[in-house]
This record gives C-alpha cells, structure tokens and sequence, in this order.
C-alpha cells in the first residue's frame, strides 16, 4: 500500500496572507506560527506550569466536555449498537476540566477527557490580549480544544480552518474531498461532531467492512504538530485528529469564505438535504438531468446567463441583498 504523503510545509516567516491562503485547494503546516505565544513557551516547561497558568485565566464559565471510558481507547464515536455514542457529555469550568486531566495523567488506563471548541472569549477573555494571531485578525474568533490521548474521527469543516497546537502533540492525517467514497462515512444526521464522521479507524486496515479504506490512506496527507505549529485547511478536506500526549491544547479559527450579510455554512447543508429530499427518489435518468441543471447553475464556473442583459439575469444577476432575499424567498416556497 501506497504511504500517506507529508503535508506541504513553511516556516512562519513565509506565512501568506489570508486571502493567499483561502486560494489554496489543499492543506499547509506553518512551523512555529505561533511559538511567541506565552502560553507555548510555558507548554515546553511543562504540563503543570501550563496547566496553571491557563486555569488562571479561567472566569468558570462552563464549556462542553466529553468523557469516554478507558475501554474507548480515547476515540470519539458511537456505542456498539450505533444507536447512541460513546462518552457522556458535560458542562464543567476549564479549571475543573484540567484538574481531572492532571488526576488522570497518574493513571495507566485512564478514561479520555476532551475539552471541545471552547470559545475563548467566553471562558478565557484575558486569552486574547496576549495571544493574537495577525494573520487571521480580531475578526476571527478563536476556540480551545484541550484533552489527553482523544482521537477525532475522519470528519470536515465547511470553513476555513487554522488549528494551532498550544500544548502536546498531534497528528493530522487528511483526505481531499474526492476520498469521500472510500472514507466510510457515518449517517449525516447522527454523529457526535458538528458533521458526520468516519466509521472506520486509521489503525485498523485489516478490518474487512472497511476495503476501501486503503486506497483513501494512499491519497492522504500526514503531519505531525507540535507546540506552536499550526496547520491551515481548506473547507471539505476530511481529517483525522490524533492527540499524542497526556495533555494536549489547540487554538482554532474558523471563517467563512462568503461576506454576505446573513450568510451561514448552514446554507450548504441545507442544501444538501434538500437535494436528497429532491433527487434520490427520482428514476436514474431524471436524476442525471438534474445533476446536470444543478451543475450548469450552481457549479459550473462559466456564466449561465451570458446571453441575456445584465438587468435581465435575476436572481443570478448581481448578487445584492434584494436578490440574495429573492433566493430566500423561493427555497422557503418550495420546502
């Protein structure tokens, strides 16, 4: 079998700018991008020293955890019957997060703790005087991810992503979009991540429900960041996220591509549902003309309407907000 390739990388005083970056069709490592940061420099004293002096910026204001038992191996997925998943979730301080992250670094086997997308402004505001990040700008707000040995399945952002390792090690493997079909994806509308996720694990190739699974790892690309590194991946690329450490901390930007007043990701996954509400029921050939009708409108770069004037295009004209409201307006009418 083929390896995974090494994920493309810079140091951070190549860094591009953001609009550079959003141009890109694939993933980039930026080493030390962030290694200015104090609380990076107190990650390679020690966990302790880190530990203390993030819960000191800790307002106690609750943030989501999961906690799997030891038998989870630190993977977040569903229960064996599929029908539920495999951790209990939870609303703690941070401060009470890494107290039981610290009990639990003593212990062989101990149950996986994660801390996930934390928002730093609410649970951690003196974060942000201290450590900014130019490249992405106040606009942006950051979120905290801190746990031990946790693994995050193969799943996607429909945003922009930069991820920055505070503290610990990780491991990203990735997967262009167009693995999708050899990535074994869970339902769309259960999963324990904001998306679905994959079913198959990375450490697993032999398991024989999952073939295709080999063929997706030839087509991947692997890194491995640590303190002050950071990764910048496109909206749709699948990733698998390792935690290698005992504790392990990562700051996250997400943002949209669109500058639209109103406009949200959930607009795509909107839409998506509504195509399979549309299409999967249709016989094979009406299907293909609406792939086509969808392709020719929605996806196809050239401009479908060049035959008519400007004034005459409609709600494919001009994008403003009266035509964006127009659009609204007929999807509404058709749901």
């Amino acid at each position: 079998m083929a390896l995974p390739q090494a994920i493309e990388e810079i140091d951070a005083g190549a860094v591009p700018d953001r609009a550079v970056l959003m141009a890109r069709d694939r993933p980039l490592v930026m080493r030390g991008l962030v290694r200015d940061w104090p609380l990076v420099r107190l990650a390679q004293t020690s966990d302790t020293v880190f530990a203390e002096d993030l819960a000191a910026l800790d307002n106690g204001t609750p943030v989501d955890t999961l906690l799997m038992p030891p038998e989870a191996e630190g993977l977040i997925g569903y229960n064996e019957a599929l029908d539920g998943f495999n951790y209990e979730h939870y609303r703690i301080p941070l401060t009470l997060g890494l107290q039981r992250l610290a009990s639990y670094s003593r212990v062989d086997h101990p149950p996986g703790l994660a801390i996930q997308s934390a928002s730093i402004a609410a649970c951690l505001p003196g974060f942000l005087e201290h450590h900014a990040l130019p490249l992405i700008g106040p606009d942006v707000p950051p979120r905290l991810w801190i746990g031990n040995r946790v693994t995050t399945p193969t799943h996607f952002d429909s945003q922009h992503n930069i991820a920055c390792v505070v503290c610990g090690r990780r491991r990203f493997t990735l997967f262009p979009p167009e693995q999708l079909p050899n990535l074994y994806i869970g339902p769309l509308d259960f999963a324990p991540t904001s998306t679905m996720i994959g079913m198959a694990r990375l450490d697993r190739l032999d398991d024989p429900r999952f073939s295709r699974l080999k063929q997706a790892l030839a087509a991947a690309q692997v890194t491995e960041l640590h303190p002050g590194d950071a990764i910048y991946m496109p909206p749709l690329w699948w990733h698998h996220v390792e935690s290698l450490e005992r504790l392990n901390a990562l700051v996250n930007y997400w943002w949209l591509s669109v500058d639209e007043a109103g406009y949200t990701t959930g607009h795509a996954l909107s839409a998506l549902y509504h195509a399979i509400l549309a299409f999967r029921g249709l016989p094979p050939t009406e299907r293909a003309g609406w792939k086509r009708l969808m392709e020719h409108y929605a996806f196809d770069d050239c401009d479908p309407l060049e035959h008519l004037p400007k004034e005459r295009r409609g709600v494919l004209g001009t994008r403003t907000p009266q035509s964006l409201e127009r659009l609204r307006e007929l999807a509404k009418r058709y749901l």
